[in-house]
């Protein structure tokens, strides 16, 4: 934590006694903390207090005098390495999802360019409540990272779930992520994503469904943790955001092969996570083929086998993930792959699972080994990213 700069956001909840007691651990860890507070959390804990443990004037208006001076929340939001909001309230939480900007902590947190973490603080049956729910899925579905509440005696004398989380563990929270955030440090790590489009003829090709969504999360994730990225990305609408990673735009499966038989000798691990076509047409027409009769025959050729090829290059320091998107015979097929790819692991999908597979924001995998095979629930595709990550940085540890 030394040296990293938190911005603390506290609303109004009865919990907001103990952001005293979190920034003061935030400060003793070697952290620099600015704090910005609600209207109604200076209801509950004074700005004085906070300020006197933070040395810095709190934030909570978007002017601090009528002279025209003002707090941007955009420099806010390129300062920061993190932002805090603890506790935040089903309130602040409905509004961050759906971008009611109405105070400066919700705006900082539009402007937000560093990681959000939200620690919410409600009575049980708000918490449980299926909008409050509802919402901590949109934030999750953001790329937030939500602690959740813990269970025990309530401000209303109920007990349940809904305090917030101790500042002790909400510092642990933080201090593992930033700590992760170096575990790819030095590495090169090549990851294909998306699909492949195989030509017919000029405006005709075979592709499949594959968004790409799971493949760039991967990136990011992989950036984020100080890896130094090359996507080779089959036609996809998305955006790389992180400016560690390297893109290169292929469309075929005969390119994408090019690209990664070029750029994974030089890497430290592969993720091969593109929905590469196993054919492609042995003859592309050089125009727009007519519809002169009823049927029509196109003869196809396999393609390069990227895994099997990268699984023969590879070398015994070098680490190769593979994905397996089965209908049946799931896990045995999966191991199978895994070996004959040459994978240290790999990531199956099952089409059985509603939630799972193409074009979806979420995702449930099972990563299989050596050992065997590990199940995770389904989650959004940022957080099915990290358990991948978290586990390929585990093997090159």
């Amino acid at each position: 934590m030394k040296g990293k700069k938190i911005v603390l956001g506290i609303t109004g909840s009865i919990a907001a006694y103990k952001a005293a007691v979190l920034t003061r651990l935030l400060i003793k860890k070697g952290a620099e903390v600015q704090i910005v507070i609600t209207p109604a959390g200076k209801e509950f804990i004074t700005p004085i207090t906070l300020s006197a443990l933070t040395s810095k004037p709190v934030i909570s208006e978007f002017f601090a005098q009528r002279d025209g001076t003002w707090h941007s929340h955009v420099d806010l939001g390129l300062w920061a390495d993190a932002m805090l909001i603890a506790p935040a309230t089903a309130s602040t939480i409905g509004k961050m999802a759906h971008g009611i900007a109405d105070n400066m902590l919700v705006t900082t947190y539009l402007s937000m360019k560093a990681p959000v973490f939200v620690a919410p603080a409600m009575d049980l049956d708000m918490f449980a409540h299926p909008s409050t729910q509802h919402n901590l899925d949109i934030l999750r579905s953001y790329g937030n990272h939500i602690i959740e509440p813990a269970s025990g005696e309530l401000a209303s004398h109920l007990v349940g779930k809904g305090r917030m989380e101790e500042p002790e563990k909400i510092v642990e929270v933080l201090e593992d992520f930033f700590a992760r955030k170096e575990d790819l440090k030095g590495k090169k790590i090549l990851i294909t994503a998306g699909p492949t489009y195989e030509k017919i003829d000029p405006v005709r090709f075979i592709g499949n469904y594959s968004s790409g969504k799971m493949g760039y999360a991967l990136a990011e994730n992989c950036a984020e943790r100080g890896a130094e990225v090359t996507l080779i990305s089959g036609p996809v609408n998305l955006q790389t955001q992180h400016p560690a990673i390297r893109r290169i735009n292929v469309e075929s499966a005969e390119e994408m092969y090019r690209a990664a038989m070029e750029f994974y000798p030089d890497c430290d691990a592969g993720i091969l996570c593109a929905a590469v076509a196993d054919f492609t047409p042995e003859i592309v027409a050089s125009h727009k083929i007519k519809r002169e009769k009823d049927d029509l025959t196109i003869k196809l050729k396999p393609t390069h086998d990227i895994a099997a090829a990268l699984g023969q290059a590879k070398h015994p320091q070098q680490r190769l993930i593979g994905f397996a998107l089965e209908t049946n015979d799931e896990l045995a097929h999966a191991q199978e792959k895994r070996k004959r790819k040459n994978f240290d692991f790999i990531v199956l999908n099952s089409l059985n699972d509603k939630g799972a597979g193409f074009r979806c924001d979420t995702n449930k995998i099972t990563i299989v080994d050596e050992t065997g095979c590990t199940p995770y629930p389904l989650k959004d595709k940022k957080e099915v990213a990290k358990d991948i990550i978290d586990k390929l940085a585990a093997i090159m540890a």
